[in-house]
């Protein structure tokens, strides 16, 4: 080595200096490939969660550094804003639950399903989903996409939910104040159940955030990236995200940057420890 570095007439040190830049730009340009891979397959996804990707990956890197490579590489999440069309109507004189989500202190599944209607847009017209999350682990556990708003649709959205997931006696479900979540045949399926209804303030969103955050992120990261001709592939494209992307890969903040199907697996593992 050191015969070498004198022919070359650079010293030992300078020598393992340039090693190491070349070590080091051979990383960076690995990193910067991964960090690709995952916003190519993400596009939404911000630093937080490229970062959280990465470490599961076994890189060790800061949310700087992720932040710094995005930033010199134009990695930026798209948003498209869109026409508004109103799904709720609460100018009715049906009876409404009382507000119980706003005191639950969840800590556990099953505690408490938050249920909510959005639309989606077809080429030529529109048509409606309704879901049900689990608040505990953000799993959607029902959902049903048709053309109409009647009550019908949420209850196939609740009776799906039904199927999946175990009723306890301390279930809550939580909604809007829409004329379908409080007409008869909605309410009675809930008391046949005996499941508990709860219903947020008049105009207020933030009383069911976590369905809100749903839509936003199936609509970023899905709807609006495509362009439904037919309801049957709108159902195909919301059925793909929602059961194997959303659910068992998307990465959530609030559970600890996993998807919700690791979340719970890890959870019913630590209770049944």
């Amino acid at each position: 080595m050191t015969a070498m570095c004198r022919a070359l007439s650079v010293s030992r040190a300078g020598f393992y200096r340039w090693q190491e830049q070349d070590r080091r730009s051979e990383q960076d340009c690995r990193l910067r490939d991964e960090i690709e891979r995952i916003a190519l397959a993400w596009p939404s996804y911000g630093s937080r969660r490229i970062q959280a990707q990465l470490r599961d990956r076994r890189w060790r890197v800061s949310r700087e550094q992720v932040q710094q490579i995005m930033r010199e590489d134009g990695w930026l999440c798209l948003r498209q804003p869109k026409a508004w069309l109103a799904t709720t109507d609460s100018k009715h004189n049906l009876p409404v639950f009382p507000n119980l989500a706003a005191s639950v202190e969840l800590n556990g599944l099953d505690q408490l399903w938050v249920a909510d209607i959005t639309y989606i847009r077809l080429r030529k017209d529109f048509v409606f989903l309704a879901a049900i999350l689990d608040a505990f682990s953000r799993r959607v556990i029902g959902w049903a996409l048709d053309r109409s708003l009647e009550t019908k649709l949420c209850l196939a959205a609740l009776e799906q939910a039904l199927r999946r997931r175990k009723v306890t006696s301390r279930l809550i479900h939580h909604s809007d104040r829409g004329a379908q979540y409080c007409s008869r045949v909605y309410v009675e399926a809930l008391a046949r159940h005996k499941i508990r209804g709860s219903m947020g303030r008049k105009g207020n969103p933030y009383d069911n955030a976590r369905m809100e955050s749903f839509w936003k992120t199936l609509k970023s990261e899905q709807v609006y990236r495509e362009e439904y001709d037919t309801l049957e592939q709108a159902r195909r494209s919301v059925s793909r995200f929602i059961d194997r992307i959303y659910n068992q890969r998307r990465l959530h903040s609030a559970l600890g940057y996993r998807a919700p199907v690791e979340f719970e697996r890890a959870f019913l593992g630590e209770t049944a420890g």
